[in-house]
């Protein structure tokens, strides 16, 4: 049992009551493997049965179940198993973090990440350390899987380079990353658009006017930013709170251990380090410039036959990224003599890949569930009954209570059901007109934004969510026999209060009549 988890540690409450039930969840590739036959059992019985949510043009949409054991669809498992549902699954998410982590590789085998780590543990402050990483956990959502794969490993480097638990700093960034998902300072990120052009089709296509609460017109890219910008504050002020007063005190008391070829005892740096940070410094203008000149030319926007326009340089921002971390591991470990020769680029590759067996064990029961609930309309079902619940609950006359309702009732559901377009596409037509007719204060802005409080912060308690037994992966470097329970009683702090924040702050907006963006 986790040190820090341990009955005779003195938390108290619910998250103790978490923590010592978090010991008794298996393995997250066991619960796939049960889950993948739960849905074929499940699917046997009740496939061909038909249900009818909204559409975004106001008719009804019949979906149906299918039975996964009929032949077509046992068919559609083995077809599909390795290629589609596994390494394909989510546009390739896989090669997404392999290709980040041969970059990360070259870049940490180097030394340059340790010798970052010793120069910023020089300078940093303990008191402001927390903020700070929730912070960028939250302004990387703009570059979308950069802060899973990227810097919730690098926030774990920082607090070890420190002295502290590794776990900490995984932890704030995680919450950061996930659960501040739909927060950002920065205008039209990619979530932004998905949610609010689909706002507007579900609000027009139903006769729901896409304006404010004042008659005012929305814009779908920045109807949420003072909202969001509101919010970014927020977050990080409570999940820095969240980290000192509840993660740092437990996860202190935890054991752990470092990597053998980390070495961070001492935070001085040698002269041979100090010239291979200057170099790194070059080799970082140059491979910005090099991101430059691809993002002007041949990554630059277009606008495709069909008139949308194409950005290939957002679209390919990992692999932008990932030739950041491969020029500047270079830079650093050709002049501090780490790489003589290709050939000791290439081990530390290898010795990066050695650490993601686990990851695709994991990956391929996990992807191919998710397929198989995509697939087999489950998905679609459990999200139908949750939308069904939530209007059941007969709160139509009371707007706060409606607003508050719809917020849980989406966070419920993503417990179980990840994606957050997938989501929005199912219960946007649904409420978007349902809530405005109830109150015409109940605008299509302000819905849209309680489902972005939803979606977000219960991404952090959940194995559903895509890159949830990645981060495992990566806290378990530091302490092997880590389970998904312990994870799931270290993230709740987050997941609660930034739940409850952020719902009020919204509530803050609705009742003094504020507006969400412009």
């Amino acid at each position: 049992m986790s040190e820090a988890f341990s009955p005779g540690q003195k938390s108290r409450g619910m998250i103790a009551f978490i923590a010592r039930a978090g010991q008794k969840i298996p393995d997250p590739v066991v619960i796939f493997m049960f889950l993948f036959a739960v849905v074929l059992v499940l699917t046997s019985l009740i496939g061909g049965m038909q249900f009818d949510v909204m559409g975004a043009d106001g008719g009804a949409v019949t979906h149906s179940i299918k039975n996964m054991l009929d032949t077509e669809h046992v068919r559609w498992l083995f077809d599909n198993a390795l290629l589609q549902n596994w390494l394909a699954f989510g546009r390739g998410v896989l090669g997404v973090i392999l290709i980040v982590m041969l970059a990360v590789g070259i870049a940490e085998q180097s030394g340059l990440l340790a010798a970052l780590i010793k120069k910023v543990g020089l300078h940093i402050s303990d008191r402001w350390l927390p903020y700070m990483v929730v912070f960028l956990g939250i302004m990387s959502s703009v570059a979308s899987d950069a802060g899973y794969l990227v810097l919730i490993p690098l926030a774990g480097l920082l607090y070890a380079g420190l002295g502290k638990n590794p776990l900490i700093g995984m932890a704030a960034a995680f919450a950061g990353v996930s659960a501040g998902f739909s927060a950002n300072l920065i205008p039209a990120t990619p979530s932004d658009v998905i949610l609010g052009v689909n706002a507007r089709i579900f609000a027009e296509s139903q006769g729901v006017p896409f304006t404010t609460a004042s008659g005012e017109p929305l814009n779908p890219a920045t109807m949420h930013y003072y909202f969001i910008v509101v919010s970014t504050i927020m977050l990080t002020l409570v999940g820095a709170w969240v980290t000192k007063r509840f993660v740092a005190p437990r996860l202190s008391a935890m054991s752990y251990e470092l990597p053998d070829d980390l070495k961070l005892d001492d935070f001085k740096l040698t002269a041979q380090e100090q010239k291979g940070l200057r170099m790194t410094g070059l080799g970082l203008l140059a491979a910005l410039l090099g991101i430059y000149l691809l993002a002007t030319g041949p990554l630059a926007p277009y606008t495709n036959a069909a008139g949308r326009e194409i950005t290939p340089y957002l679209d390919n921002v990992i692999l932008l990224i990932s030739f950041v971390f491969v020029v500047v591991g270079l830079c650093y470990g050709v002049t501090t003599r780490k790489f003589t020769s290709l050939q000791d680029v290439v081990k530390a590759m290898v010795k990066q890949m050695n650490t993601m067996g686990y990851i695709l064990v994991l990956t391929f029961f996990c992807y191919n569930f998710l397929a198989v609930l995509s697939y087999s309309g489950l998905g679609t079902y459990v999200t139908y009954l949750g939308a069904t619940f939530l209007g059941s609950l007969g709160l139509q006359s009371f707007p706060v209570a409606l607003i508050i309702g719809f917020i849980l009732t989406t966070a419920f559901i993503n417990l179980f059901v990840g994606g957050m377009t997938s989501k929005w596409m199912l219960l946007g037509p649904i409420f978007v007109p349902m809530l405005y007719q109830v109150n015409p204060d109940m605008t299509p802005d302000l819905v849209t934004a309680a489902y972005r409080v939803a979606d977000s912060s219960t991404n952090i308690i959940t194995p559903m969510m895509t890159y949830a037994g990645v981060v495992l992966a990566f806290m378990r470097k530091y302490k092997p026999e880590l389970k998904f329970g312990d994870v799931i009683s270290m993230m709740v702090p987050y997941s609660a209060a930034f739940l409850l924040m952020w719902s009020l702050v919204l509530v803050i907006f609705f009742a003094f009549g504020l507006p969400l963006g412009f």
